[in-house]
């Protein structure tokens, strides 16, 4: 499989067709100072692990800080703002998920910025596939088994999620529309509330981040049916797909990219993206993320633009659908 060099990358980015839009002079310049990556949850959260580990390699390549900014609340929208409406300079940038970016302007009655025009994707940075995990109590082993046992008992199944309209609950939604079951949904504020009473067996099925539930999967304490995306997992590499164990077009999850404010140069994203690739394709990068579920993936600015844009419209018509409201 070919892999870029760093000069290679680099040297794309340098003769990137809107190069001459704004000068080399000043592509040449940037980052001539810190940079600030707001994360649009608070410190300690999924969001924040990868924004952390992957600006710290940046500053490294780089040569300047990239300072996290949490700024938490509103669903992600009061992050999302601050960078929608920040200088298009190169020197604010968004670290993005998937549920503020694609679902919150669903579920939001007014959004003080355009999600699809005020901010530019720029460099996809990991997929965080969620694993369709039971209680031991559940009489079911497989996927299969498990949407026969919900077929042949509507409503006797509770799934949790982390919230009304957060994707763990949207992966369930999904999920419950294509097998054609019906389960009760339960929201909790957070994750970690769910997976305690998953534990004892209050809620039946949870779709939850690998890295939450692995441990207990590991102990015996869980049973793991699928993971949700489109490719299995390396932290549990026999789990099938939830597409392979009978659904085919199923898939669900998050994402973790770097958005810019409309308008930023886009030599300087053309560097930013290939620099981006560099850090992922770094070793210890790799294995920080893996360590937590988040499976780096890099991707051209297109693909992270289409993939935004179908997610956007994906989840759009589901919400409208499910008639989900906050």
């Amino acid at each position: 499989m070919f892999r870029p060099t760093r000069r290679q990358l680099l040297a794309a980015a340098a003769a990137a067709p809107f190069a001459a839009a704004w000068g080399p002079a000043a592509a040449q310049a940037w980052p001539a100072r810190p940079i600030r990556l707001v994360v649009t949850f608070a410190a300690g959260g999924g969001a924040d692990f990868a924004g952390r580990n992957v600006g710290a390699r940046l500053a490294e390549q780089l040569g300047q800080s990239v300072l996290v900014d949490n700024r938490a609340g509103g669903g992600g929208l009061i992050g999302n703002d601050i960078v929608a409406k920040a200088p298009p300079d190169g020197y604010t940038l968004l670290l993005g998920a998937a549920g503020p970016m694609v679902v919150a302007p669903h579920l939001y009655p007014s959004v003080p910025y355009d999600p699809v025009k005020d901010l530019v994707p720029v460099a996809h940075i990991a997929s965080t596939p969620f694993v369709l995990t039971v209680s031991p109590g559940v009489a079911a082993n497989t996927l299969a088994e498990l949407i026969a046992f919900a077929k042949a008992n509507p409503g006797k199944l509770t799934y949790g999620s982390s919230g009304t309209g957060g994707t763990p609950h949207l992966a369930g939604e999904l999920f419950t529309r294509m097998a054609g079951v019906n389960m009760v949904h339960a929201p909790y504020k957070g994750l970690a509330p769910a997976i305690n009473d998953l534990l004892g067996g209050h809620i039946q099925v949870l779709f939850a981040d690998t890295g939450l539930v692995l441990p207990h999967i590991k102990a015996g304490k869980l049973k793991a049916l699928a993971v949700t995306g489109t490719r299995r997992t390396p932290l549990l590499p026999d789990l099938p797909t939830v597409p392979e164990a009978g659904l085919p077009s199923y898939s669900a999850g998050s994402w973790y990219g770097i958005l810019a404010p409309a308008g930023t140069p886009a030599d300087v994203m053309n560097r930013l993206n290939a620099e981006v690739r560099i850090a992922l394709g770094h070793p210890e990068l790799q294995k920080q993320l893996g360590t937590q579920g988040v499976e780096p993936l890099a991707m051209s600015r297109e693909q992270f633009a289409a993939l935004l844009r179908e997610d956007f419209d994906k989840w759009g018509k589901l919400i409208r659908e499910a008639n989900i409201k906050l």
